[in-house]
């Protein structure tokens, strides 16, 4: 038996995608934030591409907005290529203050570590991936003791939320408590690997803070990348070719860094050059 019964899931509908073969299922209850029953959506690979390993999603919007269903297109490319994806819902700033974002992130994190052998991963192999505000929730958790993460994917992510704490953070929170809500604040030795993609053209998060957070993870001896597009606003990947390009770059991140680790010699002029 497989699928939502092998699983115990809340009755909800699947679907299959006839382009991708990807097949979708919806509005699983993964556990509770506060009074909140939290849901998520999960993207199975076609047959016979499985590489055993999760990718938890999380949408931007602010923290104000959004939900997971907006994540459809971004999130089939890489799921064809053979990871299982799943698409989390997390309580917006209207109705819980932070660090309650993060508290549902741990949440999925761990439904999904808990499931591991039903959705066919290796509980190792989960990785986290947040878009905009989901990039910090991503970001943020990526560094969290017991999150225990195999890698981070961060698209245009927030890392300063001084411009919205009136909004996010509980009333009368400290100059420190807003600081430490940063996820840069968490990046150390022992972080996972991280890439990030941004936009040249974003304006509503600058390039120059992806540019920071790389210098922030390559100083604490992070393995890191930064990938940048020209001419492309905020949320670049909503457009197809980008959800495609950003899916292979992710996937060739993802094979080197946790499926199949490998080094590359420093380069020596002469000298036979590949893969130590």
């Amino acid at each position: 038996m497989g699928g939502a019964a092998a699983l115990g899931f809340a009755a909800q509908t699947s679907q299959t995608s006839n382009e991708s073969g990807v097949k979708v299922e919806k509005d699983v209850v993964v556990g509770k934030g506060g009074d909140t029953d939290l849901h998520c959506d999960i993207y199975r690979p076609p047959a016979g591409t499985e590489k055993r390993m999760a990718l938890v999603h999380f949408h931007g919007g602010g923290f104000a907005r959004g939900s997971k269903d907006t994540l459809a297109g971004q999130v089939t490319p890489i799921t064809a290529r053979g990871y299982v994806s799943i698409t989390a819902q997390y309580r917006l700033s209207g109705v819980a203050k932070w660090p309650s974002q993060i508290e549902d992130a741990m949440t999925h994190i761990r439904w999904v570590r808990a499931h591991a052998g039903s959705l066919g991963i290796d509980p190792r192999r989960i990785a986290i991936v947040g878009h905009s505000a989901g990039g910090h929730i991503a970001l943020f958790t990526a560094g969290q003791t017991g999150a225990d993460l195999a890698a981070c994917i961060a698209f245009y992510p927030q890392t300063d939320v001084r411009n919205i704490a009136q909004a996010l953070m509980p009333p009368g929170s400290s100059e420190a408590a807003i600081n430490d809500a940063s996820p840069i604040a968490h990046i150390k030795a022992g972080y996972p690997p991280t890439v990030i993609f941004h936009g040249l053209s974003d304006v509503t998060i600058p390039p120059e803070n992806s540019q920071h957070l790389l210098q922030v993870l390559r100083d604490a001896k992070v393995s890191s990348e930064l990938h940048t597009f020209a001419g492309v606003p905020h949320e670049f990947d909503m457009h197809p070719e980008f959800a495609e390009s950003c899916a292979v770059l992710t996937d060739f991140f993802l094979d080197r860094q946790v499926l199949h680790p490998r080094t590359y010699p420093p380069f020596a002029p002469g000298r036979g050059r590949g893969p130590a």
